[in-house]
Order: C-alpha cells, then structure tokens, then sequence
C-alpha cells in the first residue's frame, strides 16, 4: 500500500506539473491578439484569463472529465498496469508540451495528453480495454474515443468557419463606422478575453482531474471513476499559475507572425474561440485552446484578406497539430515500456 500511495502522491504532483504547462502554453494562445492588437498591457490580459481560468472549474460540470477518465477501461486492470498507462500518459504530454514551448510552435496539450493515453493503453492493455465509440456512432451518438477525436480534431475547422462568418458580421455590421468605434473595440476585448478564459478553465482543467481520477481508480483508491473535490481545486489553481507565467514566444508567433493583427481581429478572434470552446464543454467533448484560437485567427484573417496571412507560416503550424498525436502516442506508448521494465514484479 505505501507503492501505491507513493505513486499516487508522484501523479498528483505530475498532475500540477502537466496543468501548469498547459497553463502557459494556452495562456499565450488565449492573450496574443489582445496583446498584438496593442488594446491591452500583457500584464492586464494575463491577470483577466487568470482569474476567470481559476473561477470556470468550479462554476460548471465535469462532463469534459467524464469523457478523458473513461474512454481507456482501467477498472480491471492490475494495480501496476493502470498506474502505467496514467504515468505513462503524463510524461508523454509534458514532455510534447516543453518540446513545442521550447520552439515556440503553439501545441495541443489535450491532443498531447489523448494521443499518451491513447499509446499507453494500447501498449499495456490492447484494443479490448480502450471505449472506441463505434457502437455509440452508429446510433448517431458520440462517447468514448469518438468523442475525444470529434472535440479536439473537428473543433479547429468548426473554430475557422466560427471566426470567418464572426468577422463577416462585423464588417457587415461596422461597415458605416469610421475609425472612431475602435474604442468600443477595446472595452469589447476586457469582456471576450474573459469570456475565453472562462471557456479555457471550464475545459483544459477538467482532463488533469480526469487524470487524477483515473489514478485513484487505477491504485485501488475508489471503486469508480470519480473526481474528489481537492482534484478540482488542485487543477484550477495549477492551470492558473501557469496562465500567470504566459508563454512569450507563443504570443510572438501567433499575435505577429500570421498577419498584420488590428483590434477588430482580436476580438472576432477571442469570441469566436470561447464560442467553440463552450459549445465543446457543454456536450462533454474536449478540445485544444490552442488549436481553436489559432484555426479561428486564420478564419479571421481569411475572412478580410487572404492574401495577406501568411499560410506558410500557418501550414507549419498545421504540421505541427498533425504530429501532435502521433508522437504523443509514441512517447505513451515508450514512456510505459520504459515504468514496467523498471518496476516489473521480480
């Protein structure tokens, strides 16, 4: 019992860990065009996603935790095997998390920590133990890894079409207005950056409490799947701390190397990600910060001129998502390789 109490104790400060890192990377993603618009101080548009970041966990249900904790079966596996796939899974997306910070390429710590669960499971436990969804498909329903894929793959297209047809209606609706209404802008933004960081918390939080879940459940802890109310706070205030330290070079590349940003831009931008964001928690699906703000800056950009973003440097972007699961699952799957060998049974 002291292994397993020991191991749970490591995941928990693991946990922290990965919700801190995902903290700054999205926090960059989340305050780039306020900052690149020149509407707001970073300090100021850092501390407005802080604080609603920390309020969203408790304000909203936990359908998002639901989801992550239960598409891999743990309950019937062993002791050790579970704690594996969990462990396995963290240490894939922190690791996919500090390489893409280090580049200063805006990644997906959902697709990070999907993709190590994903590759772990399948390692550990096979096909059999993993919720695919298919059933649930056919009768028009999402569960399981179906789920996952729907909410973190379809959202950064739904967040492009979202960010077109917004920044269409406002031009539709200014299109009288001199430069006067910026101001009006401005005031919209403190409104949109909180709504977004709202949006953020009420989603990213809930997959490290799903973690911590599963963990409880894996070690023999809880007979269900659950998430314990210190999970909730533990979460909130990691992802938060992390949004505080922000991500410079993240904001470099998304708030001044797509295009040319204006205010305009930032606030069609910082509605239509919450948007997508809310939709996606209210049915429980799960989906990338980063991937709907930066698909949803693009549709912005293509919506007024397309000639002037620079797809080049957002087809690398794209590359990079691509990537994202594929690695990550092959970081779960060597990353579990590597804690069985080493705490194998004798």
């Amino acid at each position: 019992m002291e292994s397993l109490s020991i191991a749970l104790v490591l995941v928990v400060i693991t946990v922290a860990a990965y919700d801190f890192t995902n903290g700054f990377h999205d926090a960059a993603d989340m305050v780039a065009t306020a900052i690149a618009s020149r509407a707001m101080r970073p300090a100021t548009a850092i501390t407005i996603v802080s604080i609603f970041t920390l309020m969203a966990p408790f304000t909203v249900g936990l359908a998002v935790a639901d989801t992550v904790g239960t598409f891999i079966d743990i309950s019937d596996l062993s002791h050790q095997l579970g704690e594996a796939i969990v462990i396995a899974a963290l240490l894939a997306a922190i690791s996919y998390n500090l390489i893409t910070w280090k580049l200063g390429y805006p990644s997906s710590s959902s697709n990070s920590l999907a993709g190590g669960l994903t590759g772990a499971g399948l390692y550990a436990a096979g096909t059999s133990h993993i919720n695919w969804g298919w059933e649930a498909l056919q009768q028009f329903q999402l569960e399981g890894l179906m789920k996952v894929g729907a909410g973190l793959l379809v959202s950064p297209l739904f967040g492009f079409i979202i960010g077109y047809l917004i920044m269409k209606l406002i031009f539709l609706v200014f299109r009288h207005f001199s430069v006067r209404i910026r101001p009006l802008f401005i005031i919209t933004q403190y409104f949109s950056v909180a709504w977004l960081g709202f949006s953020h918390g009420a989603n990213d939080a809930q997959k490290g409490m799903a973690i911590i879940g599963m963990m409880l459940l894996a070690s023999g802890h809880t007979q269900v799947f659950s998430v314990p109310d210190w999970a909730i706070l533990l979460c909130a205030v990691s992802i938060t701390l992390g949004t505080m330290f922000g991500g410079w070079s993240i904001i470099k590349t998304l708030g001044f190397g797509l295009y040319r940003l204006r205010t305009i831009h930032a606030v069609a931008n910082q509605l239509g990600s919450a948007l997508v964001n809310s939709l996606a928690t209210s049915i429980g699906a799960p989906t990338s910060t980063t991937q709907v703000v930066t698909a949803t800056l693009l549709g912005n950009g293509a919506a007024e001129k397309p000639q002037h973003v620079r797809w080049g440097k957002a087809a690398g972007i794209v590359a990079g998502w691509w990537l994202n699961i594929p690695v990550s699952m092959l970081l779960g799957a060597t990353y579990c390789f590597v804690y069985l060998a080493l705490w194998s049974p004798a």
